[in-house]
């Protein structure tokens, strides 16, 4: 189930709402890239940290709902998460005209730094490279942050460079790596003019 969100006006905003369902999970995403209430559930509470970091560092309305099988493990809930806020994000950039398409972002979290840079080219690609001191975080498979930046990226159509320079805690790393996500994306999406931010014409 996927619709679009209109203001007061009648006037299209830059919001989506996506539902998806599968066999494993049940994610419902409501983006607006203009701002909006923060509110995240998915049952996996250092995910939903994160999530909300993701937004409130990107200017976003966001909210996620999320069931699924964490009997078995956070993995598919966190990867579909991915998968659906990527798709919710692509629907609010529409044909991508008037944004500034690139953003980039340190973050420092007390002994821990991390870097984001992307481009939202409609040319899903990811480099990742944040090995973790441990492996879990709190109820969180510190792994799982791969996925969902991968997932993100794929179905959101951007080139994604990440990078933990260097850290001891792995919270610390990770969180990094989403709020220099948040500040990045709130970057690219501004909207600085008219036209394709492309000399091919197109995205």
């Amino acid at each position: 189930m996927e619709s679009k969100v209109y203001g007061t006006d009648g006037a299209p905003l830059r919001a989506y709402t996506i539902e998806r369902k599968t066999k494993e999970t049940h994610i419902r995403v409501s983006l607006c890239l203009d701002g909006g209430e923060v509110k995240v559930s998915t049952g996996i509470g250092f995910f939903d940290h994160m999530l909300t970091a993701l937004a409130f560092y990107a200017g976003f309305g966001l909210e996620v709902e999320a069931a699924g099988d964490l009997q078995v493990d956070g993995h598919h809930t966190v990867e579909d998460v991915g998968i659906v806020l990527g798709q919710a994000l692509s629907r609010c950039l529409g044909e991508r005209k008037g944004i500034r398409r690139f953003g980039s972002a340190y973050v420092p979290m007390d002994e821990a730094l991390s870097f984001t840079a992307l481009d939202l080219s409609n040319r899903p690609y990811l480099v990742y490279d944040a090995p973790m001191p441990q492996e879990r975080i709190g109820d969180y498979d510190a792994c799982l942050t791969e996925e969902f930046m991968r997932a993100l990226a794929v179905n959101g159509g951007i080139t994604l460079h990440m990078r933990a320079f260097y850290g001891r805690n792995a919270h610390h790393m990770t969180e990094g790596l989403f709020k220099s996500l948040g500040l990045s994306l709130k970057d690219a999406v501004r909207i600085q003019g008219e036209g394709t931010t492309s000399t091919k014409g197109v995205l």
